[in-house]
C-alpha cells in the first residue's frame, strides 16, 4: 500500500472517540485530534464567535478547513492513520444548518477520500459528559449521530458501530477490522 490509509473515527459526541484515539496513539499509530475542541479553545481565548453555540456555520467552516489541512498533512505518512472526526462531519453539520450542501463541498468529498470504512462511537449515556467545550445535550449528540450515519452512507462510506466496551477492547475491535480492510 502506498501512502496512508486514513481512517475516520466519528459518531456521537461524548461517545469515547478521544479516549480511543489516545489509545491508538499509545499503540504507536499516527492520529489527528478533533478540530472542534481546538476551535472552541482558540475562539474563547481570542474572543472570537466561531463557537457552535454562537455561530455554528463559522465554527463548521473552521472545522472543515482544519480537517482538510489534517487530511493533506497525512499525505507523506504511510500505514494506518486515524482522525478524530473529519471534514465530512463538519460538512454534514453545515448541510444540516443550511438544509443542503454548500457549493464545493461535494467536490471536496469526492476529491479527498478517507478509507471506505468509518468507525462510529454510538450514543452512550453512561460516559457522556458536558463541559465548557461540549455544551450540547445528550439528545443533541444523538441527533448528530443519526445525521452522521446518514451522511457517511450518502457519501459512499461503510460504517462500523463500535461496541460499548473498554477502550482496550474497542481498540482491538477497530484494529481487527482495519487489518481486514483493503484499500
Amino acid at each position: 500500500m502506498s501512502g496512508p490509509q486514513r481512517y475516520v473515527l466519528s459518531g456521537c459526541s461524548g461517545g469515547g472517540k478521544s479516549t480511543l484515539l489516545n489509545e491508538l496513539r499509545r499503540l504507536g499509530f499516527p492520529v489527528f485530534e478533533e478540530p472542534g475542541r481546538q476551535i472552541v479553545r482558540e475562539e474563547e481565548a481570542t474572543g472570537g464567535d466561531a463557537l457552535p453555540w454562537v455561530n455554528p456555520e463559522a465554527f463548521a467552516t473552521k472545522a472543515i478547513e482544519m480537517s482538510v489541512a489534517a487530511f493533506d498533512n497525512a499525505a507523506d505518512m504511510s500505514g494506518h492513520v486515524f482522525f478524530d472526526r473529519s471534514f465530512l462531519d463538519a460538512i454534514s453539520y453545515v448541510a444540516h444548518i443550511n438544509g443542503q450542501l454548500k457549493d464545493g463541498h461535494r467536490r471536496l468529498v469526492e476529491e479527498r477520500r478517507y478509507a471506505d470504512l468509518v468507525f462510529l462511537t454510538p450514543p452512550w449515556p453512561e460516559i457522556f459528559e458536558q463541559d465548557a467545550e461540549r455544551q450540547a445535550s445528550f439528545d443533541d449528540a444523538v441527533a448528530e449521530y443519526d445525521r452522521l450515519l446518514q451522511c457517511f452512507a450518502e457519501f459512499g462510506y461503510h460504517t462500523l458501530v463500535l461496541p460499548k466496551v473498554s477502550v482496550k477492547e474497542r481498540a482491538d475491535v477497530l484494529l481487527e477490522h482495519v487489518r481486514r480492510d483493503r484499500p
